[in-house]
């Protein structure tokens, strides 16, 4: 489902008031564990599936890489993220990422920054991005952890007093659509197992090679006591894998 909140007006500024949208990488809690999941970018070609404001496209450019492609269903984002930057070696397009098409082996790495729990369909995501890459190439995403999406409505369950007494885990291997509120508004996205994420990668011909549940940083928490809730569930999943030849 091709579906585009991000070109809502008002939808677009409350994402920009986000810490993460106006700290950049800095302000995204995941950040640290991320990057240690990134492979060495010099003469590395790049695609970024979802790219937003481009924070991970610049990084991958600032860090040696000959050519970035960052592709994103929304044309406010892409605006955001040209405006940040004149580099000859990053390139937007306004594509879905459902509808990508490039040459095969056209990338070394594909990475993705919670985009893909919003795509129906992950096998054949993997599928694709398998054949765009070279060999030993490698992809990197993060992802809402399935914990986190797995309810549905991604809120605490709140006592009598509006106390947060726990997050809802329920109807863990019914995979499929969710409805939840982000933002202020419905939004669709798509709740997997975990197994469906390892088993996925591993079934098309990729080994996984790194696997993070990442929790705030100490100066995190002590900056902002909101991040302490953080440590009460998992909300988001970085695996990075790298293409082998297929058996």
């Amino acid at each position: 489902m091709k579906e585009n909140k991000y070109d809502d007006p008002s939808f677009f500024e409350a994402y920009g008031n986000m810490t993460r949208s106006r700290k950049g990488l800095d302000g995204a809690g995941e950040w640290h564990a991320l990057k240690q999941l990134l492979p060495n970018f010099k003469g590395k070609r790049v695609l970024d599936l979802g790219c937003g404001y481009g924070w991970h496209c610049r990084y991958a450019a600032e860090n040696g890489a000959v050519s970035v492609v960052g592709i994103d269903l929304s044309t406010k984002m892409l605006e955001k993220a040209q405006s940040f930057t004149t580099d000859h070696r990053i390139h937007y397009q306004n594509t879905a990422i459902e509808d990508l098409e490039f040459s095969p082996e056209r990338f070394d790495v594909v990475l993705s920054s919670l985009a893909i729990h919003y795509l129906a369909d992950f096998d054949g995501l993997v599928k694709k991005i398998y054949q765009l890459l070279s060999l030993r190439g490698v992809f990197v995403f993060s992802v809402e952890h399935p914990v986190f999406t797995a309810y549905g409505s991604q809120d605490w369950i709140y006592d009598s007093k509006g106390n947060k007494t726990h997050w809802p885990v329920d109807n863990y291997f019914n995979e499929g659509k969710r409805k939840a509120i982000f933002l202020g508004q419905e939004v669709i996205k798509y709740h997997r197992t975990l197994d469906t994420y390892v088993n996925g990668l591993l079934s098309h011909g990729f080994t996984i090679t790194g696997f993070v549940e990442p929790s705030p940083e100490e100066h995190m928490l002590a900056q902002d006591p909101d991040w302490k809730e953080e440590l009460r569930r998992p909300m988001m999943l970085i695996i990075s894998s790298t293409k082998n030849v297929k058996a």
